[in-house]
């Protein structure tokens, strides 16, 4: 006699782009060759009626649907939230999911600014029975998981330098109207480094290589968009950005680590990549070839980089056999994993977790630092910028 799965009741606040990824990944909760607890979506809010409208007509667990993110918190029922709203709707979002006792994953940045996001980890630091953790879902790649093994097998030798980076491309188009992406009120004075900065940084902080100091250089390209109603508007935010970090290697050295992000890239649609060069091996990876590890062992003066195809491999086991080709909604499900394996005390099975709230603060005191060496023109040592 089959044991009905057990499951963690969900509430989506914020029914868009990413609220519906979440949904997806919860639909095929079947894949993942575990026990974890399934997600159940049994709330939504937003103040769209047709965007609510989307997950009531495809999940039928759904038995609210509300644009008062207080009557939706106030539902016993309700045991973890995913929250995707607007960067200045952060702090008082996940304060009030914080405090009213539900598990959260939200969106990056956790907070629009330094101040925001250190309200947000004072609330979680106060609700310790909460697994508070913030989405970032590229380590979740094949490839990527072989790379942070082989770091952590000391495989490199001494590191040379690391290179992370998150590349867009949809603002090319210089007719694109404007959006709360590009408002400073909405989107906050991180600009792009604020709406993809921890996705470069996730995996170097994990791996502790934790900046002493950076050198900024920001961006702004495009400064007027269509307002949608037949005029203009200014941008305000940075396009592109990137972060010359000093990072301590830990026996008395350091090595440059370049984090960049940019939303004017010429043919990347989304990339994300990593590369970690040291004396004794080095590795890459890029979203443009998903399925490939390139390494390169120093053996003298010759150097070749090698691909291996990793298959699908992932750290969670799933039903999908390994000749097959790991995607984007393949990575989201892993995160979700991740997140639901830590609800249900079992990080065993997810060992590498979703970005922590510590995390969060120390991109943010990153990002402020990167913000006054670009208005100084000066390199700013991190223990500058009290959380």
């Amino acid at each position: 006699m089959s044991v009905k799965r057990k499951t963690v009741k969900f509430g989506v606040v914020g029914c868009g782009l990413m609220g519906r990824e979440f949904a997806s990944a919860a639909a095929r909760w079947c894949h993942l060759l575990t026990d974890l607890p399934a997600p159940e979506i049994v709330a939504v809010c937003d103040l769209n009626e047709q965007a609510r409208g989307w997950f009531t007509d495809n999940f039928p667990s759904v038995k609210l649907s509300t644009p008062d993110l207080g009557e939706l918190l106030a539902d016993p029922e309700v045991e973890a939230v995913y929250c995707a709203v607007p960067h200045n709707l952060h702090e008082k979002f996940y304060v009030d999911i914080i405090n009213a006792g539900k598990h959260l994953m939200g969106e990056k940045p956790f907070g629009i600014d330094l101040a925001a996001n250190s309200a947000i980890v004072a609330a979680a630091e106060a609700h310790p029975d909460s697994v508070i953790r913030c989405s970032s879902e590229f380590p979740y790649y094949p490839a990527v998981q072989k790379l942070i093994a082989d770091i952590e097998s000391g495989k490199f030798g001494r590191l040379i330098e690391v290179r992370s980076s998150f590349c867009h491309s949809s603002d090319m188009d210089i007719t694109k109207p404007i959006n709360w992406k590009r408002r400073i009120e909405t989107n906050g004075e991180y600009g792009c480094m604020g709406d993809l900065g921890l996705h470069t940084e996730h995996l170097p902080f994990r791996m502790g290589w934790i900046p002493e100091r950076v050198y900024a250089n920001l961006t702004k390209i495009i400064t007027r968009r269509p307002d949608g109603q037949g005029g203009f508007a200014d941008c305000l935010t940075w396009d592109n950005a990137r972060l010359d970090c000093t990072v301590p290697d830990g026996n008395g050295g350091y090595f440059p680590m370049y984090l960049e992000t940019k939303r004017l890239c010429p043919g990347a649609t989304n990339r994300w990549s990593i590369e970690v060069d040291g004396l004794d091996f080095s590795a890459r990876f890029s979203t443009d070839d998903p399925g490939a590890y390139y390494y390169t062992q120093a053996v003298g003066r010759e150097q070749a980089w090698c691909r291996l195809n990793i298959g699908y491999k992932p750290m969670i086991p799933t039903i999908t056999g390994g000749i097959f080709e790991f995607g984007f909604t393949d990575a989201i499900l892993q995160m979700w994993g991740a997140f639901i394996a830590e609800i249900d005390g079992r990080k065993d099975i997810a060992p590498f977790g979703c970005v922590t709230p510590a995390e969060t603060a120390l991109s943010h005191r990153l990002q402020t630092a990167a913000l006054i060496s670009h208005n100084e023109q000066r390199s700013v040592e991190l223990c500058e910028v009290l959380s």
